[in-house]
């Protein structure tokens, strides 16, 4: 008898742990995190591009980087100079398949855009929580400051 109620515990006990996991967090902040995303520079086509480039658009020239394969997605930056210093930068392809790549990316790419700027070349920090995007986004920008022959 001691061994029926020991086996009847357990069992129990595993099938209430099995209903209580939670396999996955897709879609949870997807609505709130969305309306931050990345945007294309201003007047510029959010539609990537395979290849380094460059077009004319007021106030400067756009170069595009290549793309950045990485383990979670596609990543390439496209960057306006003006002179010989960076204007603006835009991230047109970043990883977006799922809320979660949404909600890493709405604050990781705002602040390397940022870093950018502000050191005006590729030697900038990675984001923490977001080490993948940031080494892709490295890898294109630098192919972008090399379309521009900046360093």
């Amino acid at each position: 008898m001691r061994r029926i109620t020991l086996w009847l515990f357990s069992t129990v006990a595993a099938v209430v742990l099995l209903f209580s996991y939670r396999t996955s967090t897709n879609g949870a902040g997807v609505a709130e995190t969305a309306a931050v995303a990345p945007v294309a520079p201003a007047g510029g086509d959010p539609a990537p591009t395979a290849s380094s480039g460059s077009s004319g658009s007021s106030g400067g020239k756009t170069y595009t980087g290549s793309v950045a394969q990485t383990r979670w997605g596609p990543v390439q930056v496209s960057i306006t100079v003006s002179g010989k210093k960076i204007t603006d930068v835009a991230v047109p392809t970043y990883p977006s398949e799922n809320g979660r790549d949404i909600e890493i990316n709405s604050r990781a790419l705002p602040t390397l855009r940022q870093e950018t700027l502000d050191a005006q070349s590729a030697d900038i920090d990675a984001v923490s929580g977001a080490t993948v995007t940031s080494d892709g986004y490295i890898e294109s920008l630098q192919s972008a400051l090399d379309a521009a022959h900046l360093s």
